[in-house]
C-alpha cells in the first residue's frame, strides 16, 4: 500500500484543540488496528503536526483524512501528499 502524509497547521486555540485530541488519538489507533500503519505527532515548535499512514489509493487517503476528528471539527488546516518511499521499503 502507498504511504500518505497529512501535514497540518492548527487554526484554533489550545483549549478548543484539546477537546478533540483524544478523539484524534483514538481514530489513529483504529487506523493502526485496521492495517494502515498510522503514526501521528506534533512539531516541537507547536502549532502543527503530521500523520503518516498507508492507504490503498488517494481516494481512500482523502476519506481517512476527512474522517479525522481534528478535520471534522475544523481544528487544523492540512495538506495531503502521497509519499514515495525511496529507502526502507
Amino acid at each position: 500500500m502507498p504511504w500518505f502524509v497529512k501535514i497540518e497547521k492548527g487554526i484554533v486555540n489550545k483549549e478548543i484543540f484539546d477537546r478533540y485530541v483524544g478523539k484524534h488519538i483514538d481514530y489513529v489507533r483504529d487506523l493502526v488496528e485496521s492495517g494502515h500503519q498510522a503514526k501521528t505527532g506534533y512539531w516541537a515548535e507547536l502549532g502543527g503536526g503530521m500523520m503518516i499512514f498507508q492507504a490503498t489509493s488517494r481516494d481512500e487517503a482523502e476519506f481517512i483524512v476527512q474522517n479525522d476528528p481534528l478535520i471534522q471539527n475544523n481544528c487544523v488546516e492540512f495538506e495531503l501528499h502521497q509519499w514515495n518511499l525511496v529507502v526502507g521499503k
